[in-house]
């Protein structure tokens, strides 16, 4: 008899999935969205989001979707305009926890999630520009110039988008007006926020507008953001109000006066104006009213996804970091100098080998737009060919002006040895100590695991209304360059954006939304002359600034912060990150105080010299390490036999709670012996110092750093665990049976 053979059970590789979620505090025109790793939620393109469906005199919106049952399913909620016309997607708000949200693929069952909390955590981020732009109009230094009788009366600004197609206007009744703007129809997709830089965060974070716009004190700053998808086509009432000496307290404020500002009246990214303000009754000249203005707009390539966010990101434990200031340090202010010329892939090298755990470097623009690292905004050239130098024939030129072959192939000189006619340095024939690296070489060169503070260098108006060069670039299109590069390059390296102009912050911010910003401020000073721009000058002004423009924090004076060390609190009470820059961190007593009073980060000169770790690596290196580690240990763990009971355990003890699993003493022990990941301090001592006694600046400049092989050496950091465990290399699918979606 033939013995009847059974069929296979087949597996489900797919299946339905509802997607529920509840939302409070949703605008009319907002919808919910989700985006995630599979095809079917759009593999984290913003473009290609899941539109969810809301439930009627709820809060709750829900999707069905056909996910696959073969992998983790990884997603983020997100809250949006969509505009019907164009289909473009606005992003108001989004999930921005660095892990998203998982589907395992043993879980049977769907929740209702509550947008912006899991894993324990509440992170909600504000959107990126991705099709609309930001108009941010800036009130400051008392811009109000009205008739007599109204002065010492406050007034109220309130700022209005305005049509300019006419024609099509809904019809209004007139029961509707009133003495404000009720009749002014605000276009979709635009959004008026406000914020008064003050230590009360009620009002210096950004709120929405309200209905008779925002008090003005003296001395205030305010800020007013405008988010519009299409800027051009909008004009911008500005309305003025004033409570009578004789109103009561229920009765609304008096429209005065207003202006209007025309599309055709802007700069394409900044400037200035100023504005007769007209009588609201007699409509005759009140006064004049006068502000600054910034246009920000999207990138052109979308560059940004919706996979993850580091912008308001820091570990809790990383506290005290060191940073190397322009690699090794600045090597042009004194005689003693460095080693090593600054800001060049071999000083970056060095200091990263020297245990750094972030590089702090400028980053400025070619002629040819090419973003290159150097720190000062001109150069010297020399007239003649490289080694036949007369120092009578030197031309100062701005770096702007050149070209990167030109930057790179001609005998470029500091200033410093421009103006003392000295040679400091004799490298022409070592490529990494060349001046003017680009930005994308570093990217590729350095270690991946130490992390980049790039400061992006732009011009300030000084308090004597001179600049410190005339503006080069287009704003947007500076830092579009700029983004540009660090967004296709940057791989998994930790980056921190900075820059002393606060509107480069306010742009950096707003155009991508991976990487954090910070401020850079001089503060109160006697070794430095002051800016104009008023969010500079301390830095209490400073933490307000980084408040209201959503970044992660400030990076400020040692001479400032030593004057006054109880102003790191005013930083780290309101949850913002604290670097420090200056002369006086070269010293270590002075590197320990600092890290004593709770900087999370010192940024000084010959880290080499001054570092007190004993280990010289970055602690993204040694957190890379680690973590690696774990995920062997848990694949061992999951592919090891074990018995049911044990397998539930583990599952209950180590995945619900979130805890992470180890290997035993002995594996670790093992793992630790057969690791093959080098140190940098280990890279450091290979250094082939050579020594030439015809001249002793040559000696100076001899010591160089052996090219860290990268590539090779992660390539053999993960061979080295491969085969550790037989288990680790199994598909998973063939390892011990796991109860999972598609066995349902």
């Amino acid at each position: 008899m033939s013995e009847k053979i059974k069929p296979e059970k087949s597996e489900i590789l797919s299946q339905e999935w509802t997607f529920t979620v509840s939302v409070s505090n949703i605008g009319s025109k907002e919808k919910v969205v989700m985006a995630g790793n599979i095809a079917e939620l759009g593999e984290w393109d913003y473009k290609k989001v899941v539109l969810l469906n809301h439930v009627e005199d709820t809060n709750i919106w829900t999707k069905t979707i056909i996910i696959p049952n073969t992998c983790d399913v990884f997603y983020r909620y997100a809250i949006c305009i969509i505009n019907e016309e164009t289909k473009d997607i606005i992003v108001r708000r989004w999930e921005a926890n660095i892990q998203p949200r998982v589907i395992k693929e043993n879980m049977l069952h769907p929740v209702t999630d509550t947008f912006g909390e899991y894993g324990g955590k509440q992170n909600i981020c504000r959107g990126w520009l991705t099709s609309q732009s930001l108009v941010q109009f800036k009130f400051n230094n008392n811009p109000l110039k009205l008739k007599s009788r109204f002065v010492g009366r406050l007034i109220n600004i309130k700022v209005t988008p305005v049509k300019l197609s006419f024609g099509a206007e809904p019809q209004i009744e007139d029961s509707s007006l009133s003495t404000d703007t009720a009749d002014v129809e605000i276009p979709v997709g635009v959004f008026v926020e406000i914020a008064t830089l003050d230590n009360d965060p009620t009002i210096c974070n950004l709120q929405p507008q309200e209905q008779f716009g925002r008090e003005y004190k003296p001395n205030d700053i305010m800020i007013v953001n405008v988010l519009a998808p299409n800027p051009k086509s909008l004009a911008y009432l500005i309305d003025f109000y004033s409570y009578s000496t004789r109103a009561s307290v229920e009765e609304p404020p008096c429209h005065i006066g207003y202006t209007y500002v025309l599309p055709n009246m802007f700069k394409p990214s900044e400037g200035s104006m100023e504005l007769p303000v007209t009588c609201n009754v007699k409509h005759r000249p009140l006064g004049t009213i006068q502000f600054e203005y910034l246009i920000v707009s999207p990138m052109e390539d979308s560059l940004c996804n919706m996979e993850t966010t580091y912008a308001k990101h820091w570990d809790p434990s990383w506290t005290g970091l060191e940073v190397g200031h322009r690699g090794l340090g600045a090597s042009f202010k004194t005689k003693e100098g460095n080693a090593i010329r600054e800001n060049t892939i071999a000083s970056l090298k060095k200091a990263a080998a020297s245990g750094a755990d972030m590089l702090e470097f400028d980053v400025q623009l070619s002629k040819d737009m090419i973003p290159v690292i150097y720190h000062d905004f001109h150069v010297c050239i020399s007239m003649k060919r490289k080694k036949e130098v007369d120092f009578t024939e030197m031309l100062e030129l701005p770096v702007k002006d050149l070209t990167l072959e030109h930057l790179q192939k001609l005998k470029v000189y500091h200033l410093v040895e421009g103006r003392n006619h000295e040679t400091l340095f004799f490298d022409d024939d070592l490529e990494e100590h060349q001046p003017f690296p680009t930005l994308e070489d570093a990217l590729k060169k350095l270690d991946e695991h130490v992390g980049f503070n790039i400061e992006l260098k732009w011009t300030m108006e000084l308090s004597d209304g001179t600049f410190e060069l005339n503006n080069p670039f287009d704003m947007n299109t500076y830092v579009d360059k700029v983004l540009e590069v660090v967004l296709k390059h940057a791989g998994e390296r930790r980056i921190v954006l900075s820059c002393f102009n606060p509107d480069i912050c306010t742009m950096v911010r707003n155009k991508q939304n991976k990487y954090p910003v910070m401020f850079l401020t001089v503060g109160v000073s006697e070794k430095y002359q002051p800016y104009r721009d008023p969010r500079c000058l301390t830095i209490p002004a400073a933490v307000q600034n980084a408040i209201s423009s959503d970044i992660l924090g400030i990076v400020v004076h040692t001479e400032d912060l030593l004057r006054d060390p109880t102003q790191v609190k005013l930083a780290t009470d309101v949850g913002l990150v604290i670097f420090c820059w200056g002369d006086d961190n070269n010293d270590k007593n002075t590197i320990k105080k600092l890290k004593e009073m709770g900087l999370h980060a010192v940024i000084y000169d010959k880290l080499d010299k001054y570092t007190t770790k004993e280990v010289k690596e970055s602690i993204f290196l040694v957190e890379a390490r680690e973590s690696q580690r774990e995920l062997i240990g848990l694949a061992a763990l999951e592919a090891s036999p074990r018995s049911d009971s044990s397998a539930s355990a583990s599952a209950a003890s180590a995945g619900d709670s979130g805890a992470r699993r180890f290997l035993d003493l002995s594996q670790r022990r093992e793992l630790a012996a057969r690791s093959t990941v080098t140190s940098l301090e280990s890279l450091a001592s290979s250094i082939d110092i050579r020594d030439d006694p015809v001249d002793k600046n040559l000696k100076r400049n001899r010591e160089l750093i052996r090219s860290i092989d990268k590539e090779s050496q992660v390539k053999e950091q993960r061979n080295s665990f491969r085969g550790l465990f037989a288990t680790c290399d199994v598909d998973k699918s063939k390892s011990s049976p796991k109860k999972s979606r598609k066995d349902e």
